[in-house]
């Protein structure tokens, strides 16, 4: 880190404040320690830095005041009930500034999502860094900082008032992505850190996990997730993407047991993997979502941006396909690179990716791992078009199922509140009617001939006809019945 003596820059007025009751000001925060995590919360990275930053509030709380920056990658990511739905969703709980026009990113010379910048107790900065999983390195200077405060007998109290504004209490907490097998129905409940099992009617059968997060192995709701996603049925056992746990687990449905098999519950800190452990000795980045095929499953591994194949027959794992390098490159899986991979389906011999980096849709030969674009152009290159694919876009999709039979790839274009058509052979993408407003919307699947949607910022699940565009919420029932 830098040791040049510069003041830190004062915030600016007009920024828009949240989780305070009052705007921040520097000044005020004399005789503390700062830290202004920077970040765009679509990124993985952004997201990972959020876990630390945490972790380094309970740590230091009383030396160490914590603010983030939201500076917005995104057209969608401006708006204020954006922000503020994140906000809830990730948990965050200290002062964020919304700088939609990047001012203060510019004012701190920043390039990169995420940046974490620590100012000393006299207004100075100490210095910054890049990118997510350097928890250990602010955790040392921080210690240091805070060891300077207590011989110098200058302890500052809290000089912030926090006020958080929460979601309304509702059955489901942003739900994440959805499974369907015969009358029954797997929710992701991600906000609750649950898996619902639920009839076709909404009747609630089975939970697994709580309200509270945590890496628990054990049976029903005594075990224990965080932010669950991507789910993968395969006879009596459910796969699970563990997003916020770094992990897979396997439920076994008949007997409700829950355990991990692959993941260390810590985040990856490379894009590559030990090939010669067990996935129980090897560390993840965010799995997102998973799908079988032939004793595999392939997992979109969202924070290394690489798609990863787990033999459930072998017990092994690899890297299938990414260099793990963050771009929009086709080609050989040790040279194509992929941008936050979160959502698989699979047709036949080819696995689709919805890439929400990029905006894109990706395809992969599962015999080759060879990766070419559908839908997409490039990190930068988002927006709301239909059309043919060359000029078709999306905005951040999450999610993506197959409709093998009519040729036909349905995605979730989340940040545009819009679920899309996309021809397996033509490649024309064509938006989707729904008579009820879409708010960033995540999970779908299909299920005689209806299409589930996770209404994720809504807190509902919706089932819409995709012929004449009708949807209906599915009333999920918090009285569990035995079935």
């Amino acid at each position: 880190m830098s040791t040049a003596r510069s003041r830190a820059p004062e915030f600016p007025a007009g920024l828009e404040w949240f989780n305070v009751k009052d705007p921040v000001s520097l000044a005020e925060q004399a005789g503390r320690i700062v830290l202004i995590d920077f970040g765009t919360f679509s990124s993985v990275h952004c997201q990972h830095v959020q876990q630390d930053i945490k972790a380094l509030g309970r740590r230091f709380r009383n030396e160490l005041v914590i603010i983030s920056v939201h500076s917005p990658k995104f057209t969608a990511e401006k708006k204020r009930s954006h922000v503020l739905k994140t906000i809830n969703k990730l948990h965050i709980e200290h002062p964020v500034a919304h700088d939609p026009d990047m001012k203060l990113w510019s004012m701190y010379g920043n390039r990169y999502w995420p940046t974490q910048v620590l100012i000393d107790t006299e207004g100075y900065i100490l210095g910054a860094m890049t990118g997510d999983g350097k928890r250990s390195q602010l955790e040392l200077i921080i210690q240091y900082q805070a060891n300077r405060i207590s011989d110098s007998g200058e302890t500052r109290k809290r000089s912030l008032s926090l006020q958080r504004t929460r979601e309304a209490p509702s059955v489901l907490r942003f739900p994440g992505r959805l499974m369907a097998s015969g009358n029954r129905f797997y929710i992701a409940d991600s906000g609750h850190n649950r898996i619902l099992v639920v009839s076709s009617s909404g009747q609630l059968i089975r939970q697994y996990g709580s309200d509270v997060p945590g890496f628990i192995d054990g049976n029903g709701s005594s075990a224990a997730f965080d932010n669950p996603q991507g789910m993968a049925l395969v006879d009596d056992f459910l796969y699970v993407a563990d997003t916020g746990n770094h992990a897979i687990r396997r439920i076994h449905v008949r007997s409700n047991d829950v355990v991990t098999i692959a993941g260390t519950g810590n985040p990856a800190t490379a894009a590559s993997v030990d090939e010669s452990g067990t996935p129980l000795t090897v560390s993840m980045s965010s799995p997102t979502d998973v799908v079988f095929k032939n004793g595999k499953l392939y997992i979109a591994m969202s924070g290394s941006h690489q798609i990863w194949r787990l033999s459930l027959i072998a017990n092994s794992i690899e890297v299938f396909s990414g260099s793990g390098y963050e771009d929009l490159q086709d080609g050989p899986p040790g040279s194509a690179a992929f941008s936050q991979p979160t959502g698989l389906a699979l047709v036949k011999n080819k696995l689709y990716s919805a890439d929400a980096g990029t905006s894109a849709v990706r395809e992969i030969d599962i015999e080759t791992g060879i990766v070419a674009t559908v839908i997409g152009e490039g990190l930068f290159e988002f927006g709301d078009s239909d059309g043919a694919a060359a000029t078709a876009r999306f905005q951040y999709p999450l999610d993506i199922v197959a409709d093998a039979d009519n040729e036909m790839l349905w995605v979730s274009d989340t940040y545009n509140n819009k679920i899309k058509r996309v021809g397996l052979v033509t490649k024309y993408v064509s938006s989707v009617t729904c008579d009820r407003r879409l708010d960033e919307p995540g999970g779908l699947v299909f299920h005689e001939d209806t299409l589930y949607i996770a209404n994720t910022n809504a807190h509902e699940v919706l089932s819409l006809n995709p012929n004449n565009g009708h949807a209906e919420v599915l009333n999920v029932s918090e009285e569990l019945v035995e079935i």
